[in-house]
């Protein structure tokens, strides 16, 4: 698959390929093509979350130096939820590049911000790793 055009929105080219259509590929479309589960962007959300999490809780830390740990946790919760995370994918049209099953599709899936929110999450685990 031929994600050049993503790749350019997200001002990043990868060396591993691989990575970013695994991170662009929705568990349903690995149920509707009988595709090893292991193929599809749950690993890369679970690693782009806490790596996500870490960056932002390194920034504020740094930006926000007389802020007490409570309020800390509080600011990276605003920034750090499906919301905005749902913000930044339809920022980059990023459901227009997710391989999605067609029942998945047909429900809404290219706009549902958990969907997007992980996918997300997924090409930030996959820019991590590459």
């Amino acid at each position: 698959m031929n994600n050049s055009d993503f790749e350019a929105k997200i001002a990043y080219t990868f060396k591993n390929k691989e990575l970013l259509d695994k991170a662009l590929t929705h568990s349903s479309f690995c149920r509707e093509h009988a595709v090893d589960a292991g193929s599809n962007n749950g690993r890369l959300e679970f690693l782009g979350d806490a790596f996500f999490d870490a960056v932002i809780s390194v920034e504020l830390y740094r930006r926000l130096e007389n802020v007490d740990e409570g309020k800390l946790t509080k600011t990276r919760a605003l920034i750090v939820c499906e919301k905005s995370l749902a913000t930044v994918a339809a920022r980059l049209n990023i459901g227009s590049h997710l391989n999605m099953g067609k029942g998945e599709e047909h429900s809404g899936g290219r706009q549902r911000e958990s969907i997007m929110a992980d996918a997300v999450e997924a090409v930030i685990g996959a820019i991590y790793l590459d």
